[in-house]
């Protein structure tokens, strides 16, 4: 890689990192997991940065990147293993609500990868049904299924948690 093009890699990657940390967290269920994602996605990503350069859609490239070394890590043994006792209760960014954040992260945390890796690229990511499906390499058809179950999966997770019993209540009020 020349100089020109390490300094566009640089520059490009510098400004996506937020984001990409705040999908990969999601992802992940864990702020820490989800910078090790984005580690190995920005290093596959440099590997293959002249082809990647030439992508019609660099952040839809860079999701699936993404989103794959998410899939593959999920595979992994150790991917379940847990180094402290309360993982996922740090949050990435501050918020209004954290009680509201936590219970999201945990329902996050108990989905299946694939609705998972749907639901946050569609809500959390702001990405189209066609982007998705891009990223994901199936169709919009199968992004749209999965979606559904996934927030089928969370209204069924998050209607089983007291926190979201007395946050719908305060609502009404």
């Amino acid at each position: 890689m020349n100089g020109e093009q390490e300094r566009e890699y640089v520059a490009y990657v510098t400004a996506r990192l937020p984001a990409l940390r705040r999908i990969a967290a999601q992802l992940a269920g864990d702020p820490h997991r989800g910078d090790d994602l984005v580690q190995q996605a920005i290093t596959r990503l440099y590997v293959k940065w002249r082809q990647a350069s030439q992508a019609r859609n660099l952040d839809a490239y860079l999701h699936t990147i993404l989103v794959r070394t998410f899939l593959d890590d999920r595979r992994l043994a150790w991917s379940r293993v847990s180094l402290s006792s309360d993982a996922g209760s740090e949050q990435v960014a501050a918020a209004a609500d954290v009680d509201t954040r936590m219970v999201l992260q945990v329902a996050l945390g108990q989905m299946p990868p694939r609705q998972r890796a749907a639901v946050v690229l569609r809500f959390l990511a702001d990405r189209s049904v066609e982007e998705v499906a891009e990223i994901l390499q199936v169709s919009p058809g199968t992004v749209k299924s999965q979606t559904s179950d996934g927030l089928a999966t969370l209204r069924r997770l998050l209607g089983e948690h007291p926190a979201t019993a007395t946050t719908a209540k305060g609502a009404d009020r």
